[in-house]
């Protein structure tokens, strides 16, 4: 006989409940959120976003090292930039492309820390 683990009350600990409602953020900040890690989800931005965490890089240089066209490249690096996970200079015709900020790195490093537990 399978036991039955649901709630039948409105609230046992309504303190608990009340406290972390107070530290709850909004709906669209949440949105945010789950569309940063939807990013994450892709093997090829994964290997983009770690290939520009140890230099920065032109997409023709990431293509090869990816063994991907230039164009997917580009769309995924698009991507990654108007997420602002990634930023470009321009020196002359080259665009080189490297990660926006150090956050970016840490959250790879946490993922590869976790993930190699």
């Amino acid at each position: 006989m399978e036991k039955n683990y649901s709630c039948d009350c409105e609230v046992i600990h309504e303190e608990a409940v009340n406290e972390v409602r107070s530290q709850l953020l909004s709906k669209d900040e949440y949105i945010g959120l789950a569309s940063l890690y939807k990013l994450f989800g892709d093997a090829t931005r994964m290997q983009l976003l770690h290939a520009l965490s140890q230099r920065e890089m032109c997409v023709c240089d990431l293509a090869v090292l990816l063994g991907v066209t230039k164009s997917a490249v580009s769309h995924q690096l698009k991507a990654l930039r108007l997420s602002n996970l990634v930023k470009f200079r321009r020196d002359g015709q080259i665009v080189y492309y490297s990660l926006a900020d150090d956050h970016v790195k840490l959250i790879i490093e946490m993922g590869l820390e976790h993930i190699n537990e």
